[in-house]
């Protein structure tokens, strides 16, 4: 197949973008060490900086003393030169952020859903409150990503089902694309904690590897080559649903509960080990479902866990370990990640004690042996992770169109 010479527009294209971007994750730089980390020439790069400087891009944000002569001019991209907004919808909460083109956090709100079923009337207020707070008109925002509870379905970008929000269906996302006025995506909120997870969190950089979102529900997100793996229908990693010896396989796959490991891990099960093992009697919840629905109170699932671990419970410890390895080590023979990373409100709050427990039981029962640790993500992770997918898709959309 013939290629296409590089036209010297496409090349500046090229060059614009991979400068931009070593000034997000390197800079601020002189012009001297953008030639140096580019391989062009100063003459080159000096160009380069003041056509992005024309166009709002970049400008001078100090300078670096040198030997005799002149300092230098630092360079580093106007974070004001493009807004996302990211947005994790819960059936009590909905909580909604906005981001500059370097990913800095400026504003974020949480909005009561209660009494509004209508998605995009609770979106446009949860967004109209985030943008206030950040002190931008909505025009600025270049993406716009929702974390929400359910299958997505890859070909149309829709709500596939979700127990927990009914009212999100097919067309939801064309409404919504309609009422704002830029581009949206919806995406499943346990895939958006996979990519704030290998962003900022214990999967920094790292390629192949699984997240565990364990709590009242249950999820996985699957990164493979760097990428998402979201399955045909948008359904992998709802490990809810796996089956589990010992534990009835569903009868109704319309009932979110009735999935075998759901119930060896979820929040009964969690909830029933505790009083059990006579931890945290005061803090009640009740059942829920996978990954996808529940309305049990996750946080008092979690503080179950975060109680066992303050008062050293090892045996109730160890019991939830290995019934969470039950479904980790499954995951591990089918797809041999090198790094399985627990989050979720029971995954966080056990943190490295119960990771290594669980590590340690995978390793008993599964020829491939995984390291497994806890979350490093701050803050809410689906959140974060919805920024950092409205990012790439910005960044694009922007550091694309420089010429």
């Amino acid at each position: 197949m013939p290629t296409r010479p590089g036209t010297p527009r496409l090349l500046r294209r090229l060059n614009d973008r991979a400068a931009l971007e070593l000034l997000l994750s390197s800079g601020p730089l002189t012009r001297a060490e953008l030639g140096e980390h580019t391989g062009l020439s100063k003459v080159t790069a000096g160009q380069l900086l003041s056509r992005l400087q024309e166009r709002d891009l970049v400008a001078v944000v100090g300078e670096q003393a040198g030997g005799r002569g002149p300092n230098a001019a630092l360079y580093g991209v106007v974070p004001s030169c493009a807004y996302v907004a990211g947005l994790d919808v819960l059936p009590d909460r909905i909580s909604a952020g906005i981001a500059d083109i370097t990913g800095t956090l400026v504003a974020e709100v949480s909005v009561d859903p209660s009494g509004h079923e209508d998605p995009v009337r609770l979106v446009r207020s949860a967004v109209s409150q985030a943008c206030a707070s950040a002190g931008i008109g909505a025009d600025r925002l270049r993406a716009f990503v929702i974390g929400t509870r359910g299958v997505v379905d890859p070909r149309t970008g829709d709500v596939r089902f979700s127990f927990d929000l009914p009212s999100w269906h097919n067309g939801v996302l064309a409404e919504l694309r309609r009422d704002l006025g830029v581009p949206v995506t919806i995406e499943n909120d346990v895939n958006l904690a996979a990519l704030a997870e290998r962003a900022y969190g214990a999967a920094l950089g790292v390629d192949d590897f699984v997240l565990v979102w364990a709590g009242v529900g249950q999820g996985l997100g699957v990164m493979l080559g760097g990428r998402l793996h979201r399955g045909f229908t948008g359904g992998a990693g709802e490990i809810g649903w796996l089956p589990v010896p010992g534990e009835p396989l569903p009868t109704d796959v319309s009932e979110p509960q009735s999935g075998s490991f759901q119930r060896l891990v979820g929040g009964d099960a969690v909830t029933g080990l505790a009083n059990a093992h006579g931890i945290g009697t005061s803090v009640s919840a009740s059942g829920a479902s996978g990954a996808s629905g529940g309305d049990s109170d996750a946080g008092s699932v979690g503080e179950h866990v975060r109680t066992a671990v303050a008062e050293g419970a090892e045996a109730f410890l160890d019991e939830l370990a290995g019934r969470l390895a039950v479904g980790v080590a499954a995951v591990a023979v089918v797809l041999d990640p090198g790094l399985i990373v627990l989050s979720g409100d029971v995954g966080r709050a056990g943190g490295d004690a119960l990771a290594a427990r669980v590590q340690d039981a995978v390793a008993r029962v599964c020829p491939s042996q995984p390291q497994v640790v806890v979350s490093r993500v701050q803050g809410n992770p689906v959140l974060r992770g919805a920024l950092v997918s409205a990012l790439q898709q910005a960044r694009e959309q922007v550091f694309s169109d420089t010429i």
